[in-house]
């Protein structure tokens, strides 16, 4: 997504030649494979590992960390090593992302128009906002220390990093179309009529 924008906006005249479908056909590949490699060794590694606790997770969904918890082998080596593999992976496509966008509002400033600038911004922060609220969450996640670690706080910090961004997306992207706007404006007006007249009716 950050490499389209930085495309569309930076180079415009090249967009069909630099983002055919062969290159789209690549980088979803790309994302695939990178993203079926670390499941695979994440799995593996958790899933090998002997459980001498209760099968309970204080967690809504099966993630990695709460199942270490529950291990009785002590393998700092490997789980290092794949904290280390993801940790590069996911910096990797942060240090894409954020190289991409440096680009683009490098190049925004020189859009003429007053309009084109603040299409361009609209586009390309609610992405930026969504992904770095996706990092910086799953990085606290997954690399602070046990010992600060409570049920709470896990439950929260995996909800955040796990539910709202997919959530967020639509509602960023709806949001830009005014249709939708003006229906989320008019039935908040309606809730609050109705219960401007609910309470003037109750006194």
């Amino acid at each position: 997504m950050p490499y389209d924008r930085y495309i569309a906006i930076c180079k415009p005249l090249h967009y069909g030649t630099l983002l055919g479908s062969r290159a789209c056909v690549h980088m979803a590949a790309a994302a695939r494979d990178s993203g079926l490699l670390n499941a695979l060794l994440q799995g593996s590694n958790t899933f090998s590992l002997p459980l001498c606790q209760d099968n309970v997770l204080d967690q809504f969904f099966c993630e990695i960390p709460q199942i270490l918890k529950l291990s009785c082998s002590h393998s700092h080596l490997r789980e290092s090593g794949l904290i280390v593999f993801g940790a590069c992976l996911t910096f990797g496509c942060f240090v894409f992302i954020v190289v991409s966008y440096v680009q683009i509002f490098r190049a925004v400033p020189r859009i003429p128009s007053q309009h084109g600038r603040h299409k361009a911004f609209s586009t390309c922060l609610p992405h930026l906002a969504v992904v770095s609220l996706f990092v910086s969450t799953a990085v606290f996640a997954y690399l602070k220390p046990r010992s600060s670690s409570s049920p709470l706080l896990d439950l929260v910090v995996s909800f955040v990093y796990s539910v709202v961004p997919p959530a967020s997306n639509p509602l960023i992207y709806s949001f830009r179309n005014q249709q939708l706007k003006d229906a989320v404006w008019k039935l908040m007006t309606g809730w609050f009529l109705e219960a401007m007249n609910c309470s003037s009716s109750s006194v």
